[in-house]
């Protein structure tokens, strides 16, 4: 494997659209959300692992789920576990830890992968990263991998490249905000839209210039720190200063601001399980379009419903039809998958009744 590729695997999110099995102690990252036996977060590492030493695959999440880190990848050192002291978005993070891999070896390329996501042909997955890197180890290049979107969503951010470019890695014309249904479908009859996965590859001397060149303030803040960088004195530094960070996206800090932006059509199928209702598209269903993860159910007169509990639990359904059943410890929540987007009000409701805990 190649001592140079190095890998930033973003776990810092609370995922409050999967309440009630994701709180803010205990984020779907770490939960096996598709009963497959492993989390998402080791399925990531797994697959990561296949092209990027083991060794160089850093997690980049909060403070407060170190722990829960180390539990799930018993394999990784503290080295390679970056720990935000405070929440601030993607592009102090991503600067932070591109820092640290550049001082240990400014050669390196990387991905920047978010660790929740779900991909199936990870074969496929693994030759456009090749890909990726091969580009932007040859070429001054912030790359993100795109994908072919299958319908006009309006839940993601699109990236529209140059219709004329005949390469498959395409120059990027500009990143569009998600957009209302009518300009979703205007997007996708045009023909060189893509979502925007969040999936960026670039080397480190690229990615870093690129801070500096578009974010002089926020490199400065970080640039301090490199002298202790991988030391025993990083701690204190990143504690003291970290939380003065802006908080801003690397999508708005670099990427959007960027003239040497490329993207790569993916050749694989993606899902960012953001909602119930994706993790329901992806799983298989029983004779009657039910989703079930953990539980032995009966069901009569019920179709289309998210089921989820513990392990074995038995679960009656009568009369429902396109419901998300979940279960966990004591929460139930049962609410129709059309109003699976207000899920993160449903939750700040139930903290402001019973309590933080729930949440």
């Amino acid at each position: 494997m190649n001592k140079n590729y190095y890998a930033i695997l973003m776990a810092g999110g609370v995922g409050s659209r999967f309440w009630p099995v994701s709180t803010q102690d205990f984020p779907k990252q770490f939960h096996d959300m598709l009963g497959t036996g492993e989390t998402l977060i080791q399925k990531t590492f797994s697959r990561l692992s296949k092209l990027i030493p083991s060794e160089n695959i850093f997690i980049l999440t909060n403070e407060r789920y170190n722990d829960l880190v180390f539990r799930q990848l018993p394999e990784v050192t503290k080295r390679q576990v970056v720990l935000e002291p405070a929440m601030r978005n993607t592009a102090p993070c991503i600067l932070y830890a591109s820092l640290k891999i550049q001082k240990e070896n400014p050669d390196a390329v990387m991905i920047v992968a978010p660790s929740d996501h779900w991909i199936e042909d990870e074969t496929a997955f693994t030759k456009n990263v090749q890909q990726a890197f091969d580009f932007c180890s040859q070429n001054d290049a912030l790359m993100t991998l795109g994908i072919q979107p299958t319908f006009a969503n309006t839940g993601y951010g699109y990236i529209e490249y140059d219709k004329s470019a005949n390469n498959a890695i395409k120059p990027v014309s500009q990143f569009r905000e998600k957009p209302d249904y009518d300009t979703a479908k205007e997007f996708i009859a045009q023909g060189n839209f893509l979502w925007n996965a969040g999936i960026f590859m670039w080397s480190v001397n690229s990615v870093v210039k690129a801070f500096q060149n578009n974010q002089p303030e926020l490199f400065e803040l970080f640039k301090k720190g490199i002298e202790v960088y991988n030391t025993d004195f990083e701690d204190d530094f990143v504690r003291d200063n970290y939380a003065k960070a802006e908080n801003i996206s690397v999508d708005y800090a670099i990427m959007e601001m960027s003239k040497n932006v490329f993207v790569l059509p993916a050749e694989f199928d993606w899902n960012d399980l953001g909602t119930w209702g994706s993790l329901y598209d992806k799983l298989d269903k029983d004779d009657n379009g039910n989703a079930v993860v953990n539980a032995r159910t009966l069901t009569e007169d019920a179709s289309g419903n998210m089921i989820r509990t513990k392990n074995d639990k038995i679960v009656v359904v009568d009369g429902l039809q396109d419901y998300i059943i979940v279960d966990k410890d004591d929460v139930l929540l049962i609410i129709p998958k059309s109003k699976e987007q207000d899920i993160k009000k449903v939750l700040q409701k139930v903290k402001d009744k019973f309590g933080e805990y729930y949440g």
